[in-house]
């Protein structure tokens, strides 16, 4: 399928899911992400949920990472260019809702994208080859495109991988791992 259609295929499947599954889907997901060896960094990218578009809740994860005291980096969006702010979260961060309805940071300690060593991804659909669908503005790929090389991207998703997406670009960065509810996808 392209990307058009997977696109409207996983919102539909999204929009299906009530509150309690969500959050049910999510958790299984966060315990999942415990199975993997990643847990020996400092610093871990994490994306707030954009509940109206019905994402996995992020908070569950988000108490992992604070309960092994690990140091979160949450972004602000420019849509001007379509590139993101990394910025830590710490106590006295102020979190606003954006005219998008993705929770951001009002302001804070700037990180680099070099010192990033995990990065977990909102998706829509991923692939067998860790390839990935979003909603196409390219805010991620710019954004792992500025990483380390060896910063490991790990996609989330309620749901288990397409055979293939078709139209994949050069700039399109592929996913090292994919976190279902009930698998672990790993690529590369």
């Amino acid at each position: 399928m392209d990307k058009k259609e997977l696109r409207i295929k996983y919102k539909e499947m999204r929009s299906q899911l009530g509150e309690q599954e969500i959050d049910d889907l999510s958790m299984d997901i966060a315990n999942n992400l415990l199975k993997l060896p990643i847990w020996e960094q400092s610093f871990y990218h994490i994306f707030l949920s954009i509940q109206k578009h019905k994402e996995i809740n992020t908070e569950f994860i988000l108490h992992i990472l604070q309960g092994k005291d690990k140091n979160v980096v949450v972004s602000k969006s420019n849509f001007k260019n379509n590139t993101l702010e990394h910025i830590l979260l710490t106590d006295s961060t102020v979190l606003k809702v954006n005219s998008w309805g993705i929770p951001e940071p009002m302001d804070g300690i700037p990180i680099p994208e070099d010192k990033i060593e995990i990065v977990f991804i909102p998706l829509l659909a991923f692939d067998h080859r860790g390839n990935r669908v979003g909603y196409g503005k390219g805010f991620y790929d710019k954004f792992l495109a500025k990483c380390d090389p060896k910063t490991l991207k790990i996609g989330l998703s309620f749901f288990a991988s397409e055979e293939g997406i078709n139209e994949v670009l050069t700039t399109d960065i592929q996913l090292d791992y994919c976190v279902t509810p009930s698998d672990i996808y790993t690529f590369n």
